[in-house]
């Protein structure tokens, strides 16, 4: 995990983590218990438990055997979603690996995904978190839940920026900023430096899902572990696409290619090609840049230097990554 090797303040957090997740997804139910170990063995970044370890570690007292067990929430709230997300994008691979859907098929991987959101909860239940905690988690899932039947509502439809916006909130920023947040009210930092967290998660979520738009783009199979120009194909418009939309010397031809439901695997190599060649993608990298430096700016200063750093750090590898 990149994350693990970047983040050296949180290495130990981070492996405690994944030992915490075999244990959770064990069930009676063996079909259950192997589903969930093959979530965990694709991997994945691990960014959102390891910004909330971040901000956890903000407490000179910080103790892993309390922090640890909304780490292990909040992934399974995570890689539940994933599993839903694969389900209704009837998608075939995920980090180059088959998803769930595509081994055990779609009712046993949402009755799967399922599980994954009430153990998740069942985790930190009665342990005397902060309430505050539990209601944002919540709404996260509520957020998930939204921005899905509204995307799914908008396929193959186009969208203004704003509908976009709002919905790759709901679909990840929302989630990155109260992974900050939850962590900051563990350490027993105030209201202002929780608040400061949760505007530094959502700037660095939406970066990180304009960032994802793009690489859907450019990138190649291999990197991104699923075909590239998914998004076209399954409808979804981006914000690079957006932008070709009113800029493109093609953007007529553009735009029929992508509102065609029927829309082929040539076509959408020549929707990409056509983004490519405007100016969507540039428009598109300003937007994150911008994101990035209001989510820097956002960092408490009053925060330990290592988490602080650590913080930039993030920031940075979010700007830079390829995959």
């Amino acid at each position: 995990m990149l994350i693990n090797k970047m983040l050296y303040v949180i290495k130990k957090d981070l492996s405690a983590l994944e030992e915490g997740l075999q244990a959770e997804v064990h069930s009676d139910v063996p079909l259950i218990t192997e589903m969930g170990r093959h979530l965990i063995a694709a991997g994945g970044k691990r960014l959102r438990p390891a910004l909330y370890f971040l901000a956890a570690r903000s407490d000179k007292n910080y103790n892993i055997k309390h922090a640890l067990p909304l780490a292990i929430t909040i992934e399974l709230i995570h890689m539940a979603s994933l599993v839903h997300d694969d389900v209704l994008d009837n998608a075939m691979t995920r980090r180059g690996v088959p998803t769930a859907n595509a081994r055990w098929g779609n009712n046993i991987s949402i009755l799967g995904g399922d599980f994954l959101f009430a153990r998740a909860f069942a985790l930190i239940a009665g342990m005397g978190y902060d309430q505050r905690i539990l209601v944002r988690l919540a709404s996260v899932i509520c957020g998930l839940s939204e921005g899905e039947i509204h995307q799914n509502e908008l396929h193959y439809k186009i969208r203004t920026e704003s509908q976009y916006n709002d919905a790759i909130a709901k679909k990840t920023a929302d989630f990155i900023a109260a992974s900050c947040e939850i962590g900051g009210i563990v350490a027993g930092l105030s209201p202002k430096e929780t608040d400061a967290l949760y505007s530094f998660g959502k700037n660095l979520g939406m970066a990180f899902q304009v960032t994802d738009d793009i690489l859907d783009l450019i990138s190649n199979d291999k990197k991104l572990g699923k075909p590239a120009g998914n998004d076209i194909l399954q409808g979804i418009i981006t914000l690079p696409v957006l932008r070709a939309l009113n800029t493109a010397a093609e953007k007529d031809e553009l735009y029929c290619l992508i509102t065609n439901k029927d829309i082929t695997r040539e076509q959408v190599q020549r929707a990409v090609e056509i983004v490519r060649q405007s100016d969507g993608i540039a428009y598109a990298r300003a937007a994150v840049e911008k994101y990035i430096e209001n989510a820097k700016n956002d960092i408490p200063a009053s925060l330990p230097h290592t988490i602080r750093e650590s913080f930039w750090k993030v920031a940075d590898y979010v700007i830079k990554r390829d995959f």
